[in-house]
């Protein structure tokens, strides 16, 4: 069964940044088309940006020109969520996924932006 595990998340200041980490095992496909997500306290998880399998990416709004996502060339099962000019708005737990097939969630990664 394929399963997800983030990591990368803290405590961070308003305007810093973190990278966070996205590691899938038990696919036999080595490049899975992964999305980033979050949920903020008392709000719906909401997606934050996705890549596919051929590399093309997608983000949300709140999300362009801050972040990035991208795929480790050499270990093809681990993406990265690139967060810079952190807002506390951007604070949730972040998770990652497989954005066209259903996959169990994994627990996710805090991240907590400070004002």
């Amino acid at each position: 069964q394929v399963q997800f595990v983030e990591s990368g998340g803290g405590l961070v200041q308003s305007g810093g940044s973190l990278r966070l980490t996205c590691v899938h095992t038990g696919s036999k496909f080595g490049i899975l088309p992964t999305g980033w997500y979050r949920q903020a306290p008392g709000k719906q998880r909401e997606l934050v940006a996705r890549i596919g399998s051929s590399g093309s990416t997608t983000y949300a709004d709140f999300a362009k020109g801050r972040f990035t996502i991208s795929m480790d060339n050499a270990a093809k099962n681990t993406v990265y969520l690139q967060m810079n000019t952190l807002k506390p708005e951007d604070t949730g737990v972040y998770y990652c996924n497989d954005f066209v097939v259903n996959r169990p969630w994994g627990q996710g990664t805090q991240v907590t932006v400070s004002s």
